[in-house]
């Protein structure tokens, strides 16, 4: 099993690229201004080089991992110790058998779905609901996520 770098690096442009549509003024930019308390002076007033140079570090870690969650054969690479050549017959037969099982745009998509709606999706509502925020910005923020991390985990996984 290989490590496909092209595949993590593209998926971590998805946030970045997402961002500019979700949080643009004509979509829901402005809803989400309003709902973060946020002006467009103080959006000015920050460095955004350093945000989405930030944003893109971020971005990769979340890329890196998502093949932990997309793709399943990880997890009988795992069982090795992570050391393919110390691995049993058994892993290279379940291997040649299995390597592209499940290996799909669509299979990626659905575990980015999950991961964005069962882990990303709590995490945004309850910071949101101990900063007091409404509703509607948790949805707004957790829906970015859901829908990055469906396109990240289509990309991760289906890119064998």
């Amino acid at each position: 099993m290989e490590f496909n770098f092209l595949a993590i690096s593209i998926a971590a442009l998805v946030p970045i690229i997402i961002g500019f549509l979700w949080y643009n003024p004509k979509l829901l930019g402005t809803s989400w201004m309003k709902e973060a308390e946020i002006t467009k002076e103080k959006l000015k007033a920050s460095n955004m080089a350093i945000v989405f140079a930030f944003t893109l570090v971020l971005s990769f870690l979340i890329a890196f991992f998502l093949p932990q969650l997309t793709i399943h054969q990880i997890g009988a690479l795992q069982l090795t110790g992570g050391d393919p050549a110390l691995a049993e017959a058994s892993y290279h037969l379940f291997i040649a058998d299995y390597a592209t099982a499940f290996r799909t745009f669509k299979h990626g998509a659905l575990h980015g779905l999950l991961a964005g709606t069962f882990l990303f999706f709590p995490v945004i509502a309850i910071n949101g609901m101990f900063e007091r925020k409404s509703w509607k910005y948790i949805f707004i923020n957790s829906g970015y996520w859901v829908v990055c991390l469906t396109i990240m985990g289509a990309i991760i996984c289906g890119w064998v």
